[in-house]
């Protein structure tokens, strides 16, 4: 991917260049003549990747889409040089707009350009209390006109994509604004806000269910029961599908009369109350702007680590791929006025898929909490119960790996995530991250790839969910990767996904790999539990199994089977039933994308029979 060059300062006189609504460049107040239709789709196609190179190729497929003609670069080069006179400003000045590494790259400050200052305010609302969040966002949603680039600019298929992916930022920020504002008590403003881009999204859960709220929180029950009846009709007569979890735990909360001041999002909690201006670090990865689904989750998570009454411990649990960084990560982010100290991640598997040694751990804690030179797991749990920080473990691969960082109380907070249950761990509060629902993965699946496309082929879109078995990570990689080839049809990819011998071949998206993923956490499992695991694969078929299947599968007695399985759930590769069954009633099941890898690993002889 070309590298991001060096944004030029803003002054005052220069120019401000806008898309987000009709493709338009000022200079002072006066509107430029910006040319024919296809030198301003050269100018919106360079604007769309300001401060980085555009290829030839990317803007000939921009401005040709169907058969460029053979004087096409002669073309392009009259477009830009057209477009670099037009743009120049003082004699001397570098140019804005140049040739570099086989492309043109345009140059624009963030105070010059609508869409990068949109970016800018966005990321600045990202953990902030509800007043400021609202005020950032409010701010970014005033720079939109309309529809980004304008209708004429939309017959290049290119800048309709980019339209589609911006239009969904705009729609997410908007989300965050409406619950922003609902905690502040503004309800009747955000229940006349979301109707509109209601009927335009209306398969758009989080903006249901902010809408639902806000009607509910101005008094307005009934209205707000029939938003979740109308989406209840729309997902079964388009998609077949039922609300998720967490929507129906909002419209009961409705029904019984128990919504007076709206959450954040269809079940995150609102962020604690300020405790006056924020100090503190947050050595922590982006939230991911398109968080989709796991909201039950999210507000447990969310709840425990508010509460001062229990565990100081956290445990996030579920197979590879479940999104329990994510989850971890997004909860952070939104806690950070509870935790007015510090925030950070640190992973605790090394690159082999063994632990981290313990010196290396503490010495990154340290170094990102300003505190280097913590001389062991005694120094650290002290400093530990002194501060309110929240610590994410990431990726614990056994007990012994975590069990010396873990606090002894105080006020300090740690959240672990593991594939396995690290049953030797107590006391800990423990949070299982299920695979998603069929309709919150289909909204990722369109958030990455466009929601005409999905559109377009449901049924193919709904395949290609349920071959990525509910992942998270393997919608998001399908959703890449198809993004990236915009040619393949998404049938043709959902055939691709539903042959078990290449799918896992299929799940990679430039340097992020499902199979890498899995093979980096099997390579620490003992050499005897895969070897259990992949004779499970082969030998249980691909749904769920009971136990005399696993024992037939194994090679083994009743009585040993119960062992060998319950060591697997234990290990995060076998899932158990819910609820509390006899073993021999019990269903298991080895998660999907699992089950894929395990049948491609080699497996040893049978289970010994007991007795």
């Amino acid at each position: 991917m070309p590298r991001p060059t060096a944004q030029p300062a803003a002054s005052p006189g220069t120019l401000r260049f806008s898309v987000l609504g009709p493709l338009a460049v000022h200079r002072d107040d006066r509107a430029l003549p910006l040319g024919p239709l296809k030198q301003r789709v050269v100018l919106a196609t360079l604007l769309a990747s300001a401060n980085t190179p555009v290829s030839v190729d990317a803007l000939t497929d921009a401005v040709w889409p169907e058969e460029p003609p053979r004087t096409a670069r002669k073309n392009l080069q009259v477009y830009v040089s057209a477009l670099r006179a037009l743009l120049a400003e003082d004699e001397g000045d570098r140019p804005r707009l140049s040739h570099v590494h086989g492309g043109y790259v345009l140059r624009v400050a963030e105070e010059e350009f609508d869409l990068l200052r949109f970016r800018s305010l966005v990321r600045a609302a990202e953990g902030q209390p509800s007043r400021p969040a609202a005020r950032l966002l409010r701010q970014a949603l005033d720079l939109w006109q309309g529809p980004p680039f304008g209708d004429d600019l939309r017959q290049s298929p290119r800048l309709a994509e980019e339209a589609e992916r911006l239009e969904l930022r705009h729609l997410t920020a908007y989300e965050s604004w409406a619950e922003a504002e609902l905690e502040l008590g503004g309800a009747p403003a955000v229940a006349e806000g979301l109707r509109d881009l209601v009927e335009r999204h209306p398969l758009r859960e989080r903006l249901r269910s902010a809408w639902m709220s806000a009607l509910s929180a101005s008094g307005r029950q009934a209205e707000a029961l029939a938003v979740y009846d109308d989406y209840r009709q729309l997902l079964a007569r388009e998609l077949g599908l039922e609300p998720s979890g967490a929507m129906v735990a909002r419209y009961r909360a409705i029904l019984a009369g128990a919504i007076a001041e709206p959450t954040r999002g269809p079940a995150a909690p609102a962020p604690a109350p300020a405790r006056g201006p924020a100090t503190s670090t947050a050595a922590l990865p982006p939230d991911l702007v398109d968080f989709t689904g796991h909201g039950e989750e999210l507000r447990d998570l969310v709840d425990l680590l508010e509460d001062d009454g229990t565990s100081s411990v956290v445990l996030l649990s579920g197979p590879a791929g479940a999104g329990k960084t994510t989850l971890a990560v997004r909860a952070a982010h939104l806690l950070g006025d509870r935790f007015a100290d510090g925030r950070l991640r640190v992973s605790l598997r090394a690159p082999d898929g063994g632990a981290r040694p313990l010196p290396a751990v503490l010495a990154e804690i340290g170094e990102r909490m300003g505190r280097a030179g913590l001389s062991g797991p005694e120094a650290w749990r002290e400093w530990l119960a002194e501060h309110r920080v929240l610590v994410i473990l990431d990726d614990v691969p056994e007990e012994r790996a975590v069990r010396p960082l873990l606090p002894c109380g105080g006020q300090g907070r740690v959240l672990l995530t593991a594939r396995g249950q690290l049953g030797g761990l107590a006391p800990v509060h423990r949070v299982n991250v299920p695979p998603l629902g069929t309709a919150e993965a289909v909204q990722l699946l369109a958030g990455l790839v466009g929601p005409s496309r999905v559109r377009a082929d449901r049924e193919a879109a709904l395949r290609i969910v349920r071959a990525c078995g509910g992942s998270p990570l393997a919608v998001r990689v399908s959703g890449m990767r198809l993004a990236v080839l915009r040619h393949v049809p998404l049938r043709e990819f959902a055939d691709r996904l539903t042959d078990p011998a290449g799918a896992l071949d299929e799940l990679t998206s430039g340097d992020v790999s499902v199979r890498r993923w899995l093979a980096r956490g099997w390579k620490a499992l003992p050499e005897e539990c895969g070897r259990h695991a992949g004779r499970l694969a082969t030998g249980t078929g691909d749904g769920p199994f009971g136990l005399s299947e696993a024992a037939e599968a194994l090679g083994c007695d009743e009585r040993n089977a119960v062992r060998v399985v319950e060591g697997l759930i234990d290990a995060g590769i076998v899932t158990s039933p819910c609820g509390e069954v006899t073993a021999h009633a019990a269903q298991y099941e080895l998660p999907h994308l699992v089950r894929l890898y395990a049948r491609g690993t080699r497996h040893g002889t049978p289970v010994p029979a007991s007795g």
